[in-house]
């Protein structure tokens, strides 16, 4: 029994320790003219899609939800977000080739017709991202017609 509390006060003593470890936050209120809403007219449904389901993680401003400064969630979460802009990140869009853009956007219809986006982990959390059909059939049809476009 006494070896349980020594195990048990370790990783307290951890857990405590590593709430004192700072990450980056990916958090800014300036957009640039390179993001995707500012380089294209994007409807006011397909833009609250992507405020809600997509730019949390695909852009330079999250908007995190309350258990973020909580170790390890925080590094869950950045690593998560640093890897869906590494991907696709919409506040530089605007920087890619147009050949890059339509290829991005042919993925970003493909993977949310297929329900691979928004991720599961993701809407399990925020409700409000998950996609109806229509909502589905909306924003992909827009983003294949946008990439018919892009030149």
């Amino acid at each position: 029994m006494k070896f349980l509390k020594i195990i048990g006060l370790i990783l307290l003593v951890a857990f405590v320790g590593i709430q004192f470890i700072p990450t980056n936050r990916n958090h800014s209120d300036y957009i640039p003219k390179s993001d995707f809403t500012e380089i294209y007219e994007v409807p006011e449904n397909i833009n609250t899609i992507l405020q809600t389901s997509c730019y949390d993680c695909h852009s330079n401003n999250t908007n995190y939800p309350w258990y973020n400064k909580i170790q390890p969630f925080t590094w869950y979460l950045n690593d998560h977000i640093e890897k869906g802009k590494a991907d696709l990140n919409f506040s530089e869009f605007g920087e890619y080739s147009s050949r890059r853009q339509r290829s991005k956007l042919r993925s970003i219809s493909s993977q949310v017709k297929d329900g691979e986006m928004p991720l599961q982990s993701y809407t399990l959390v925020h409700w409000d991202a998950k996609l109806s059909d229509k909502e589905k059939e909306e924003f992909t049809v827009w983003m294949d017609s946008l990439a018919m476009e892009v030149r």
